[in-house]
């Protein structure tokens, strides 16, 4: 069943019936509940990356993957991961658009906790990066739940991209979504 969310906000947290939800960057200390997900086959099945088959393997994942990243954030509750989501700005001509990205140990999966984070990660997003003004969600078109996601986040579906890309030997077949900020604003930045 999903949890309520009407939720109160707390500094950046926001609680979700009696848990706090927050987002924060990943701590090597956070190596363990790391390895929940990232070894969790169920998870990794509609991402980019293979599981995790050790602490090395997930360590190697954290610096070649992670570190560099320009925005990754873990999901937490009571400030213990349980998932992580992302966000990587474009450039250039791109500048006004970007793409975000999530995923959740599955034992939390269709509690609203994935859609919180993705509501959590717009505010920061659209405060953080001034000219972004669509950020775009690529989803597998058979990933039912993270559809859901990005539409109770706000997401409007954009349509479905065939041979977006190769992904695991197979060929990605997406439903594009995505969520604007204040179209009036852009429109300024071109009209000066």
């Amino acid at each position: 069943m999903e949890a309520n969310l009407s939720y109160k906000e707390n500094i950046g947290n926001v609680e979700i019936g009696k848990q706090e939800i927050s987002l924060r960057s990943l701590n090597l200390s956070d190596i363990d509940d790391f390895m929940v997900w990232m070894t969790d086959d169920r998870v990794a099945d509609f991402c980019t990356w293979e599981t995790c088959k050790s602490k090395e393997d997930a360590l190697e994942h954290i610096k070649e993957k992670i570190e560099p990243h320009p925005w990754y954030r873990v999901i937490c509750i009571e400030n213990t991961p349980i998932g992580a989501i992302m966000f990587s700005p474009k450039e250039g001509e791109d500048r006004c658009r970007g793409e975000i990205g999530f995923h959740i140990a599955s034992k939390h999966w269709g509690k609203g906790i994935a859609t919180l984070a993705v509501k959590m990660s717009l505010e920061i997003i659209f405060k953080t990066w001034p000219l972004i003004e669509r950020v775009e969600g690529y989803v597998d078109v058979e990933n039912k739940g993270s559809q859901r996601v990005l539409e109770k986040a706000g997401f409007q579906r954009d349509g479905i991209f065939r041979k977006l890309l190769v992904m695991k030997d197979f060929w990605f077949i997406g439903v594009v979504s995505s969520s604007t900020g204040n179209p009036l604003k852009f429109h300024k930045l071109i009209t000066g």
